[in-house]
């Protein structure tokens, strides 16, 4: 999407037109390999997209003249986003194989850009308001509020009914944050009141809607560590910086190797390898978050046990949804 703003305004921009043809134009190079289709005749089509970007998400407010139906292959320069949208006019829906998720008539619609395998638009003059949240933030409350790496999907439960105490609250703060991104709002000048309420919402969307991972947080303190996995735990975070190995963590626990891998993958759903992983990850993002350090990317990787740049830099995008690179140059360009 930055290759469409405007160099006068580089946090608004705005693009419309009144043919079909054109919008698949103007969007294919925005979002990925973008490909769409009308459903039914279709004779004049006019459309309108203003967005307001920054570092962590931004506003889509979108008006189309009549339905249509697209598909986005994600290509290996799109960002990862979660998509929260709320209809002001028509409805919105994406398909998952057979299944299908609708914003509208009361409900919000959540979903990663890179899962569904098309979105429709339902109703004419379609009006829709869409939140895009950077993945990484969405990763990053994970890792946060479960201590365990994320592979694969999160499968979030993709609808949200406003009505629901969840729906009202998440419902208000999204249209709070969209209210400050449109028509140049007050959270395009203040990047620290953005970061505090992108980071909230997270929060709330990994402790309040149904995903993989939330049986977690019904677990007791004892049931998720115990005493030896407490252990291994400690040893790891006091010495992530060190050449350890499993061994030598199993020792530090007092249990076997065996018992080391049954209890993390009991208690963490996980490996005491990729616990260990987790923990130095989350240490080098620290590092690369802090605006203070001037050290190297490949310094950051070296000092915390990472010996091969490459898979560190795998690792690291696989967990935080961002090349440690970006995550450098977003602080390095922040005005704090």
């Amino acid at each position: 999407m930055e290759s469409m703003m405007p160099e006068n305004s580089p946090s608004q921009f705005s693009f419309r037109g009144s043919s079909f043809d054109g919008m698949i134009e103007a969007l294919g190079g925005a979002f990925g390999t973008f490909r769409a289709e009308p459903i039914g005749r279709i004779g004049d089509f006019d459309w309108e997209i203003d967005l307001a970007a920054c570092d962590n998400a931004v506003l889509i407010s979108g008006y189309h003249q009549n339905e249509f139906q697209f598909s986005i292959a994600p290509t290996s320069e799109t960002a990862q986003y979660l998509s929260i949208v709320i209809p002001r006019s028509g409805g919105m829906a994406v398909t998952y194989g057979d299944r299908t998720a609708e914003a509208g008539g009361g409900k919000l619609l959540l979903y990663n850009n890179f899962e569904p395998d098309r979105v429709i638009m339902h109703g004419q003059s379609n009006v829709i308001d869409e939140l895009l949240l950077n993945w990484s933030v969405i990763l990053q409350a994970v890792s946060q509020t479960f201590e365990v790496p994320l592979s694969g999907s999160l499968d979030l439960l993709p609808e949200l009914e406003l009505a629901t105490p969840t729906g009202q609250m998440i419902g208000d703060l999204v249209s709070t944050m969209m209210s400050g991104l449109r028509d140049n709002g007050a959270l395009l000048r203040s990047p620290i009141a953005m970061i505090y309420l992108t980071q909230a919402l997270a929060d709330l969307v990994v402790r309040q809607i149904p995903h993989r991972l939330s049986h977690l947080l019904d677990k007791t303190p004892c049931s998720i560590a115990p005493r030896h996995v407490r252990r291994a735990i400690e040893y790891m975070q006091a010495n992530i910086d060190q050449p350890i190995t499993m061994p030598m963590v199993a020792e530090a626990a007092g249990v076997s190797g065996r018992a080391l891998q049954l209890g993390f993958r009991a208690f963490r759903e996980t490996t005491p390898v990729a616990y260990l992983m987790m923990l130095r990850l989350r240490a080098a993002r620290q590092d690369l978050l802090d605006p203070d350090s001037n050290q190297s990317v490949r310094k950051v990787c070296l000092k915390w046990g990472f010996s091969h740049f490459g898979r560190f830099a795998i690792a690291y995008k696989a967990t935080y949804g961002e090349k440690p690179s970006d995550t450098r140059k977003r602080v390095n360009r922040s005005p704090f």
